[in-house]
């Protein structure tokens, strides 16, 4: 595993988590149990803080990431993911806030000082631009993202199972030795 200090301060990773050992993770990142980090993902907790929730997975070529403290900014946006989060193939999150049970579609780019309450479905692609906030139970697309419709149950459903399903196949990944 690519685990890097940053002024003396290591990256921390809960019971049965799995990082690939072609990510990069730096300084103040917290990984909870299950949490898994997969290809390519460079994980960068240097001038502020990442966690990373229970069960939650970033995928392969993400890149997380978050913004300094600042007298405008005395707290900056350190990078929250929440549990049971699934992070699509070359997302980008920067120094935003994600609740449970959420799906970001691949190529989204989240950007500072978004909030991402629980149980959203965020397509592929989609850009959400600095200091949104998107709502429980909600799909949002596009470029800039709009809010496109509510969550049918089958969906809802999917953002918990989407979780499992990684948990699932970091444990077949650990299991190989």
């Amino acid at each position: 595993m690519a685990l890097r200090t940053y002024h003396s301060i290591y990256p921390q990773l809960g019971a049965g988590c799995y990082v690939d050992e072609s990510s990069i993770i730096v300084g103040d990142v917290i990984l909870e149990d299950d949490a898994s980090i997969w290809p390519l993902v460079a994980a960068r907790g240097d001038v502020n803080k990442i966690r990373i929730g229970q069960r939650s997975n970033v995928q392969d070529g993400s890149v997380l990431h978050v913004t300094r403290k600042s007298p405008q900014n005395p707290d900056g946006f350190p990078l929250i993911i929440g549990d049971d989060v699934t992070v699509g193939h070359k997302c980008m999150l920067h120094g935003c806030t994600l609740g449970n049970r959420i799906l970001v579609g691949m190529g989204a780019i989240i950007m500072d000082g978004v909030v991402v309450e629980d149980d959203v479905f965020i397509g592929a692609g989609t850009l959400v631009p600095p200091n949104k906030r998107l709502e429980s139970g909600y799909l949002y697309v596009g470029n800039p993202m709009q809010k496109k419709r509510p969550l049918n149950a089958s969906e809802r459903a999917f953002l918990k199972q989407s979780a499992v399903n990684y948990v699932n196949l970091k444990n077949e990944y650990l299991s190989q030795g």
